[in-house]
């Protein structure tokens, strides 16, 4: 019985070192292979039963582990949709059946559709901007829908939220309120364009008169109906006006709250930030004036922060919000299922799947014109391969030998 459980032993021995070598052989082919975690074979000990005068020996069980959660060394590119997670979190994508999976594998580009799939042909998934500000699902992937950026269509926003940040000669002296008439003094004049509903650019004037100390009159006009030549008199009166006090201990705007609104004309109501305006001393200045919108243009490229907002960059240089990538982990990442295309599947080992944004609990930063390279250790693969070898080579002794001791005990009779 002894012979027959070592060459049993043997087979078992040389069965785990090929189960060994195989996750080695998978390792070193896709030691390129972006976002690949290399795999590993465990060993654990099979005993049998034995008296007290004679001996059975077990075998070898093996257990293969990946090591998901492993980080690998971050490789920049110069592709904007070249995507890399920094942290746990994995991207969530989808198949051409619409089931949903976890990769690290980041490298997306567009298809003839414009949808973001990576090399493995899996669809990166998000939110979409185009409800408000979105969500995420925290158990699961509802809400969620395939990335699309097309750059052949235009598209034109009309202007709803500006900022206008400038500093107010506290110097300057008081003059009566602006009146809507020839030869209207003011003190100090700005212009910022803003977007109609069809993104036709609209120019409007922005007056500060000084009216007594720490007391501002602040006025807004549609370029367009200025008298020709000149500004004042306007054809119609003032967008909208605002009276500004400021502090005269440090400058700073009190008025509650710090803010202007007027409707575009032919577009929709805006509401321009008056919270960083100021009253210091010198002339003048304009630090900051901007709105949101932008003209009938096509995409000039994709910019994609770090917690996962994709914003759509226009030729005039606005940006607008498109997607936000969500990242998704488990709570045993190594437990997760692996499957073909680099891609993974929650289980009841791995936990549950949450869901959430970058640069929050341990998720991760996502970093653009990055890949994560593979963690697999090529030194390491062909140590292991040598080792595994040998002993294999030293298991089919074993066997080699149980063999040629039996063949004595057959040939015994003879």
């Amino acid at each position: 019985m002894s012979l027959y459980g070592m060459m049993r032993t043997g087979v078992s021995g040389m069965n785990a070192q090929a189960n060994r070598l195989s996750t080695v052989a998978d390792n070193i082919a896709n030691a390129s292979t972006t976002g690949y975690k290399r795999s590993k074979t465990e060993f654990s000990s099979l005993l049998m039963s034995n008296m007290p005068n004679s001996y059975n020996s077990g075998g070898v069980n093996t257990t293969v582990m990946n090591t998901i959660s492993q980080q690998g060394l971050l490789q920049y590119t110069t592709s904007a949709s070249d995507l890399a997670v920094k942290g746990d979190g994995f991207f969530v994508v989808q198949n051409a059946n619409g089931q949903t999976y976890l990769t690290r594998a980041g490298a997306f580009v567009p298809n003839a559709e414009g949808e973001l799939v990576n090399a493995a042909g899996f669809k990166l998934m998000a939110y979409s901007y185009a409800n408000g500000d979105p969500a995420a699902t925290a158990n699961g992937t509802a809400g969620l829908e395939t990335v699309v950026i097309r750059d052949d269509e235009l598209s034109a926003d009309p202007s709803t939220i500006g900022l206008f940040k400038a500093k107010l000669p506290a110097d300057a002296a008081p003059l009566p309120a602006l009146t809507n008439a020839a030869g209207a003094q003011y003190t100090a004049k700005s212009s910022l364009v803003v977007y109609d509903n069809v993104g036709r650019e609209v120019l409007v004037d922005v007056y500060f008169t000084k009216t007594a100390d720490n007391t501002w009159d602040m006025q807004i006009y549609d370029q367009s109906l200025a008298t020709p030549g000149t500004t004042f008199p306007y054809s119609a009166g003032p967008l909208a006006t605002q009276t500004l006090t400021f502090d005269p201990a440090n400058g700073s705007i009190t008025n509650a709250p710090p803010e202007i609104s007027f409707t575009v004309p032919g577009g929709q109501p805006f509401t321009m930030d008056l919270s960083q305006m100021s009253e210091l001393g010198g002339e003048y200045t304009v630090l900051d004036a901007k709105a949101n919108g932008n003209p009938p243009s096509p995409i000039d490229q994709i910019v994609i922060d770090g917690d996962g907002t994709i914003f759509a960059q226009y030729a005039n240089g606005s940006l607008k919000p498109l997607y936000k990538i969500p990242l998704a982990d488990v709570a045993s990442p190594d437990r997760l299922t692996v499957l073909p295309g680099n891609v993974y599947s929650a289980n009841q080992d791995s936990g549950d799947l949450q869901v959430g944004f970058a640069q929050t609990a341990s998720l991760g930063t996502i970093v653009s014109g990055a890949l994560e390279n593979s963690n697999v250790d090529i030194a390491e693969e062909l140590t292991t391969m040598i080792e595994s070898q040998r002993t294999y080579t030293a298991n089919s002794k074993v066997f080699q030998t149980g063999s040629d001791l039996m063949d004595v005990l057959v040939n015994l009779k003879r």
